[in-house]
């Protein structure tokens, strides 16, 4: 695989997030940091603080 194929979902987890009550400030800072390295943000989730959506929000993005 070359640099070039490297690719990376966020999986963002808060109720406080969906509710609008808190701003997510990681998601700029994390996907300018992977675009400097190469590497391609190809999907960002954000799903409530919740078990199995948590769980189904990572096996999907772990099958990408």
């Amino acid at each position: 695989m070359t640099k070039d194929n490297v690719t990376a979902g966020f999986l963002i987890i808060g109720n406080e997030i969906l509710s609008g009550r808190t701003i997510d400030k990681n998601l700029n800072f994390l996907a300018t940091h992977l675009t400097d390295a190469g590497i391609n943000l190809t999907e960002v989730r954000v799903v409530p603080d919740l078990e199995d959506m948590i769980i189904e929000g990572v096996n999907e993005l772990r099958k990408r």
